[in-house]
């Protein structure tokens, strides 16, 4: 059985995205680990970057009831998220995608309320972010692992 080992990041939809990076640098403590171009997300954590890249992403596009971008669990090997993957379509479970981030792989699927969730496993690999690489989790590891950027 595949297990996820923790709660690895929330994306949060938000109205200003400069005005949250402040609030939760400045009032929090949390280190802005990455940021998109031209107004796009930015990645904050309260552990260093090397170990968790990020817990919370801010994102634009904050509407009314669209609150929560993802939830994201973390898996300790990659063979979890393949097998969370297998059960997914097995379950028939709505998958928006599978996609390599550089510095993890996930599957993103839909909660039953339609909420995404997203189960990945970080890869040691530093890679600017936001990156996303369509991949196929049916693969072997060694190939994903040869395809990752």
């Amino acid at each position: 059985m595949p297990k996820v080992s923790s709660l690895g990041h929330v994306g949060l939809y938000v109205h200003d995205v400069e005005r949250s990076k402040a609030f939760y640098r400045d009032i929090l403590g949390l280190t802005v680990s990455d940021e998109g171009r031209r107004g796009g997300a930015v990645f904050l954590t309260a552990k260093d970057p090397l170990d968790e890249h990020h817990e919370l992403m801010l994102v634009p596009g904050r509407q009314e009831g669209k609150v929560i971008q993802q939830i994201s669990f973390r898996c300790d090997r990659l063979a979890d998220v393949k097998e969370i993957y297998r059960l997914l379509l097995e379950r028939k479970v709505p998958i928006n995608r599978t996609v390599s981030h550089g510095n993890a792989v996930g599957v993103y699927f839909q909660d039953p309320d339609g909420n995404q969730v997203e189960a990945y496993w970080p890869t040691g690999v530093e890679w600017p972010q936001p990156f996303g690489k369509p991949i196929d989790l049916s693969a072997p590891e060694q190939v994903i692992l040869a395809n990752l950027t």
